[in-house]
């Protein structure tokens, strides 16, 4: 199981990155930087959230991992 400030420090770059490919394509489909500043940052909280839920309940999950020694 990673740690909690591992799985903090793995959303942060996921969304970081996510954050700016979604300004990027908002952007391009409306022309407007601020609608696209936006849509991205409501994404990137609500995303952040629901990503680091996701990594934790993940991480108390057995099934796949491998016993190596």
């Amino acid at each position: 199981m990673d740690s909690t400030q591992r799985t903090l420090a793995k959303t942060c770059t996921w969304q970081i990155s996510g954050l700016i490919v979604m300004t990027l394509v908002t952007y391009a489909v409306t022309g407007s930087l601020i609608e696209g500043g936006t849509v991205a940052l409501i994404g990137t909280v609500l995303g952040a959230f629901s990503y680091a839920i996701h990594e934790r309940l993940w991480a108390q999950v057995r099934w796949g991992r491998l016993n190596r020694p």
